[in-house]
């Protein structure tokens, strides 16, 4: 092969290099997660954060009529923020209230919920993150209300007043 032509091939494969990382670049990065809406609850099993001797699952509260499932944790200042209004959903409306620490260490967990208050039915642990990775979750604190063991609602970030009566009217 001649040396012109051999210039002309890597020419070529030069351009096409460059046109596809420039449109690598170009594309959307933006992670948007599968809306978990009107879907039924996904399976998981988790440390019980309360008795250790046995485990969460979906299947805890599928007989629930309404289920207010919340991801939390003792280092997220947005989770200390939305705590009254959880404890308010649990007094004032007595609904029944999962929580599911998230990534967090279990000390500084229960010296959250004793500063606090534990408005939880039940906690589950989630250190890995996988419970999040099923529910779509890509941030805490997240809130998912589940109704006859299907997803009907979901609030990204610390819950607010106007949040809590959009849950409440779901009851």
């Amino acid at each position: 092969m001649s040396h012109k032509i051999r210039i002309i091939i890597l020419s070529i494969l030069l351009i096409l290099i460059f046109l596809f990382f420039y449109k690598v670049l170009l594309s959307e990065k933006t992670y948007q997660p599968r809306s978990m809406i009107g879907k039924s609850v996904p399976e998981f099993s988790m440390e019980n954060f309360k008795d250790i001797n046995r485990r969460i699952t979906n299947q805890d509260f599928s007989t629930k009529e309404i289920v207010v499932l919340n991801f939390w944790a003792s280092w997220c200042v947005p989770c200390r923020i939305e705590h009254p209004m959880l404890n308010e959903l649990k007094k004032k409306y007595k609904l029944f209230l999962v929580g599911i620490n998230y990534k967090d260490n279990a000390s500084n967990a229960k010296k959250f919920l004793n500063e606090l208050g534990d408005p939880f039915d039940a906690i589950g642990s989630d250190s890995k993150g996988e419970v999040a990775i099923h529910f779509g979750a890509y941030g805490i604190p997240e809130t998912y209300v589940i109704k006859k063991n299907k997803i009907v609602f979901r609030h990204i970030g610390p819950l607010n007043q106007d949040v809590v009566k959009a849950i409440v009217a779901l009851k």
